[in-house]
């Protein structure tokens, strides 16, 4: 869920790319750039990090969820309470997968799946 949350995030920057207005040039660039490179380390830590089982891995996907959480209240009032909840649910949902029993296990086993490359 999270890589995918990372490609989403990667189309998102494309679409942007795609759309930068030149009246809005420096916001449409950086708004790109941080969409592609959030989305990079997104797929990055889902694939060499949780899938491998790394401990370094936790840390980052928490963090993100809980951006996500804010971000899906923040939302709620602008009238995207669709995709509001939708945030919200796959944020918990991934919170509660890495928060189980089974999951902080593999997570903190050992520092042998400790290395980032």
């Amino acid at each position: 869920m999270v890589a995918v949350e990372g490609l989403v995030l990667i189309v998102l920057g494309i679409a942007q790319a795609l759309t930068v207005d030149s009246s809005r040039l420096v916001l449409g660039l950086t708004t790109t750039g941080f969409f592609l490179v959030y989305g990079a380390g997104l797929v990055f830590v889902a694939v060499r990090g949780l899938w491998k089982a790394a401990r370094w891995s936790r840390g980052p996907t928490v963090f993100t969820q809980l951006i996500q959480l804010l971000i899906a209240y923040s939302l709620w009032d602008g009238g995207s309470k669709a995709v509001a909840a939708g945030l919200a649910v796959l944020a918990v949902a991934i919170l509660v997968c890495v928060f189980q029993k089974a999951s902080t296990d593999a997570l903190t086993a050992g520092d042998s799946n400790d290395h980032v490359l």
